[in-house]
């Protein structure tokens, strides 16, 4: 091996060299040119892997045109990585089936970068697609790889897939309050909310006869973005709203019969002397 390497000439190792250099800097500058050109046809995950896949190629390219400088031939070259490929393929069936799985996910687009996903454990925001893996960032502030081949064998929610989202609120009123006018009043109090979209419309139903409440579920349509700001405000006004109609939001309480259902527990408060003390 020694002697061949000293067999090759200088000028041979300069080109081989400069093929690399220049295989690089051509490779780097064909894959940011792809980047700017599909940036408004492609979706950011489709611009980081095509990216890559114009860098690699390229590359390689190259590096194989500067090794035939060398006096490597291409055949052999072409016969080893086969062998490589086959062997590093039975060494990796695990990154095989997750770069598999990467490119179903590709061809099926069911999330993109800045998506919001919910997995079975945990829900985090996608900071990067992978060909073997995905990684979330939770909302305080964890960082979670999430292999391939498990988004294709689970379940997920992409909580933002559509730009619109239902809030459900869940308020109890008191068993003698009318219902018909809590509805309307809690309807009322999310008609001209800026939070709240008049179309899909709100609704407001009864879901449950609770133990100390009538249950009402009002269902509101918010922008995405302003979730979580949503909710908070329109409970303040169901709540205002409540306590101007004069409409009770009762505690939970609790009732002990003993017998006849119809006859409560008595209870009779005691209270004793406190005992005199003599001289």
């Amino acid at each position: 091996m020694p002697e061949i390497m000293e067999s090759i000439a200088p000028l041979a190792w300069l080109r081989a060299l400069l093929f690399i250099v220049v295989g690089f800097v051509i490779a780097r500058l064909a894959s940011r040119f792809f980047r700017r050109v599909s940036e408004k046809k492609l979706s950011t995950h489709h611009q980081l892997l095509g990216s890559m896949l114009v860098f690699y190629l390229l590359f390689i390219i190259f590096l194989l045109s500067g090794l035939r400088e060398l006096g490597f031939s291409m055949s052999v070259l072409l016969g080893a990585a086969g062998v490589l490929s086959v062997a590093v393929g039975f060494a990796s069936q695990t990154s095989a089936s997750n770069l598999i799985s990467g490119l179903f996910l590709i061809a099926e687009k069911p999330f993109e970068i800045g998506d919001v996903l919910k997995l079975s454990e945990f829900t985090g925001e996608v900071i990067a697609i992978d060909l073997l893996s995905i990684k979330l960032k939770t909302f305080d502030n964890l960082m979670i790889r999430v292999p391939n081949e498990t988004l294709i064998k689970t379940t997920f929610v992409n909580m933002s897939r559509y730009p619109i989202r239902r809030v459900d609120l869940v308020i109890g009123i008191a068993y003698n309050e009318d219902i018909e006018r809590a509805r309307q009043v809690l309807l009322a109090a999310v008609q001209n909310h800026p939070r709240a979209l008049e179309s899909p419309d709100p609704f407001c139903i009864v879901t449950l006869f609770n133990a100390s409440s009538v249950d009402l579920q009002l269902s509101v349509w918010v922008v995405r973005s302003e979730l979580r700001e949503g909710r908070s405000e329109l409970l303040v006004a169901c709540k205002e709203a409540l306590d101007k109609a004069n409409i009770e939001i009762p505690y939970p309480h609790t009732s002990l019969y003993v017998g006849n259902h119809t006859r409560p527990l008595p209870i009779q408060m005691v209270t004793e002397e406190p005992p005199v003390r003599g001289d």
